[in-house]
This record gives structure tokens, C-alpha cells and sequence, in this order.
């Protein structure tokens, strides 16, 4: 049996749940089995830097912090499902991965 293995990964949450719900309906619509939304470890970039563009004065600090959110789906695949999950509506921002995986 295979399986159609999809990684969405963005900054903002709303997105991927906005995708997530859209995948699961085509789930729900065509009978197929789903396995997901698995959230995996969101990753955290930080960059710290001086706020005195000279280097003179007292030593204060700005913190920036970007969040990358990552799910996980796991889909059997019919040929109707996986093509109504190839028109998925992307949102800028947005990246998805689609593997085939044999299990």
C-alpha cells in the first residue's frame, strides 16, 4: 500500500491550519485515511543585536525572534484524492512537500 507523505511548513500558523482543514475535508470527501495534522518541533531562528549603530554608549540589546512551524499528513492515495490535494489553494508564504512512501 502507499501513501502520499505532505510536509507544510511556514511562519504563520494560520496558514498551515487553514491548509490543514482544506486537506482534511478532501479526506473526509473522498473516504480516504488520514493521518494528521502531526505538529513537529517548531523552529526558532533569534538574532540579537546592539541598538547603538556607533557602538558608543550603554550596551542595550534588541532581540528578533522567527518561528517556522512545521505539520505533517499523512494520506492514502486515491487517484481522485491526490488530485484534488494537487489543487490545494497555496498561500503566499506556504511550502508543501509531497512524497510517495510505500508501506
Amino acid at each position: 500500500m502507499q501513501k502520499a507523505r505532505i510536509k507544510i511548513t511556514s511562519t504563520e500558523i494560520s496558514k498551515i491550519n487553514q491548509v490543514c482543514d482544506y486537506i482534511s475535508s478532501i479526506a473526509d470527501k473522498t473516504g480516504v485515511v488520514m493521518r494528521g495534522p502531526i505538529p513537529l518541533p517548531t523552529k526558532k531562528l533569534k538574532l540579537t543585536t546592539r541598538k547603538s549603530p556607533c557602538g558608543d554608549g550603554t550596551a542595550t540589546w534588541d532581540s528578533f525572534e522567527m518561528r517556522i512551524h512545521k505539520r505533517l499528513i499523512d494520506i492514502g492515495i486515491d487517484e481522485r484524492a491526490l488530485r484534488l490535494v494537487m489543487r490545494v489553494p497555496i498561500p503566499e508564504g506556504l511550502n508543501i512537500e509531497i512524497e510517495m512512501i510505500d508501506v
